[in-house]
């Protein structure tokens, strides 16, 4: 299962980088050709894509590796490290395309600006509609396969749409008379860039951190625990995050006369229930309480 969800989304890595290739050699003619310095900059950014996708492979292909003895546990951790690499490039991204606003700005002279062809107008769409299909494409393998790089990855495309929706504005405005726009437009774009950044980087940092699971998800494990046969109540339930993994330590109680033999299976059956319902545990930790043993026992 593991290693169709990573063949799953190299194969959606690969599909990216050759289609940001090949947007950007089209962005760069038609930014030169077109007189346009914004769909330039905007060919430069999805080459930047082509960077951050290569992080998502190495990351996803160390994280998928196997425990050895340096790494018992794992080494799921590498996607995070993987997730906050682009977390900074995206966040860089932002304030970069901010800077270039306030700069276009406070210079003025508009005017002196040549006017962006209908080939940049026509790039700068075509970006935004390629751009968008592959956030949502990515999205859609990164939701399958459970990965935070490759939902980073994700929101990096959104970001180049985003940008070049600022290059349409600007090449639009320029060509009407606006030059302005596009600056305008350009700050708009990076608070939402900057904004994304922020939380990609903030859940790679809390799965790097031991956090635990969301309340809902620990709900749904306390509801399957207690659902199984003879188990009397829960004593203790810990979650954690691991990367993109679960790992779970629970103590139930279980009739206290019962033996060790029964106890165990209880435990084992808790175990495999877990694992069975939750595909993204990775460890389960079952320990067995005696509890009060129940009234209607018969004995």
């Amino acid at each position: 299962m593991e290693q169709n969800n990573q063949r799953l989304a190299i194969r959606v890595s690969v599909n990216t980088i050759v289609l940001n290739v090949l947007l950007s050699a089209f962005k760069l003619v038609a930014g030169i050709v077109g007189h346009s310095a914004a769909m330039v900059s905007d060919a430069v950014h999805s080459l930047s894509d082509v960077v951050s996708t290569i992080i998502v492979i190495f990351g996803l292909k160390v994280a998928n590796k196997k425990a050895d003895k340096e790494h018992p546990y794992g080494h799921e951790r590498f996607e995070c490290v993987a997730s906050i690499i682009l977390a900074v490039i995206l966040g860089v991204t932002g304030v970069g395309i901010g800077l270039s606003g306030i700069r276009t700005i406070l210079a003025g002279h508009y005017e002196t600006l040549a006017i962006p062809s209908l080939l940049a107008l026509s790039a700068a769409i075509t970006s935004i509609v390629v751009k968008e299909g592959m956030y949502w494409y990515t999205k859609a393998a990164a939701k399958k396969v459970n990965s935070t790089a490759l939902m980073a990855s994700a929101w990096h495309h959104r970001s180049d749409a985003l940008s070049s929706v600022g290059s349409l504005a600007g090449i639009a405005g320029a060509r009407i008379g606006y030059p302005v726009v596009d600056s305008v437009a350009c700050l708009i774009i990076c608070f939402f860039i900057i904004k994304a950044a922020f939380d990609i980087f903030m859940d790679a940092i809390n799965k790097m951190t031991d956090r635990s699971c969301d309340d809902e998800t620990v709900a749904e494990i306390q509801t399957l625990i207690l659902a199984q046969d003879q188990v009397l109540g829960i004593d203790l339930l810990r979650t954690r995050l691991f990367g993109d993994k679960i790992y779970v330590d629970v103590e139930i109680s279980v009739d206290g006369n019962i033996s060790l033999y029964n106890s165990h299976n209880i435990a084992h059956i808790v175990h495999d229930a877990l694992e069975d319902h939750f595909p993204t545990i990775k460890h389960c930790m079952v320990h067995v309480n005696p509890g009060s043993k129940p009234e209607n026992s018969g004995e």
